[in-house]
């Protein structure tokens, strides 16, 4: 689904109970603390694959900052497991992209077309070649095409912040949410 405005996310989000890859229940938004709902593409995406392990490197980090990270992929569960489950980051499969609609998050061409992400995907590439990650499935059911978004979730469900990527390598970095985490309790 490609839209040629730029979408506008959601102020309050409803209650939410996802079920991660390990079978966790993840409640969205989290009455404990934020919530940074990550959209990315497809289990094995080697610039998803970037992106999360340097979340995962700074987990303690971003946990001590009392956020609570959730990711999404349009992947079927049993093959984002393959990818995702020794991750320390509830990751949730989404392959009808019902949740995707739901927060106005993207496919488009310009995904893989922008220069921009270019040298993300020959780093991915070449790390998946390496053994680094697992490489993906050659099909994909949801497609390649998959735009990144970030949302900030107060305890409430308030959005407190949003980003959606114009390409494919276009997310919040690690410093980008703990910087808007810390705005948000100010």
């Amino acid at each position: 689904m490609t839209q040629s405005a730029s979408p506008k996310p959601p102020r309050i989000i409803d209650r939410y109970q996802f079920l991660s890859v390990t079978g966790e229940h993840v409640p969205v938004p989290d009455p404990q603390g934020l919530v940074h709902l990550q959209f990315r593409r497809f289990a094995g995406c080697p610039i998803c694959n970037l992106h999360l392990q340097s979340f995962v490197a700074r987990h303690p980090e971003i946990s001590a900052a009392g956020i609570r990270e959730v990711v999404f992929f349009h992947s079927p569960a049993t093959e984002l497991a393959e990818h995702t489950a020794e991750l320390p980051i509830a990751t949730v499969a989404d392959p009808d992209r019902d949740v995707y609609r739901l927060f106005g998050v993207e496919s488009s061409p310009r995904a893989l077309l922008d220069p921009r992400s270019w040298t993300a995907i020959v780093r991915g590439i070449a790390l998946t070649l390496r053994g680094r990650f697992r490489a993906p499935a050659g099909r994909q059911p949801g497609g390649r095409l998959g735009l990144p978004a970030d949302f900030l979730i107060a305890p409430d469900g308030e959005v407190l912040a949003a980003k959606y990527g114009a390409h494919a390598d276009d997310q919040w970095s690690v410093d980008d949410l703990l910087a808007r985490a810390a705005s948000a309790r100010r």
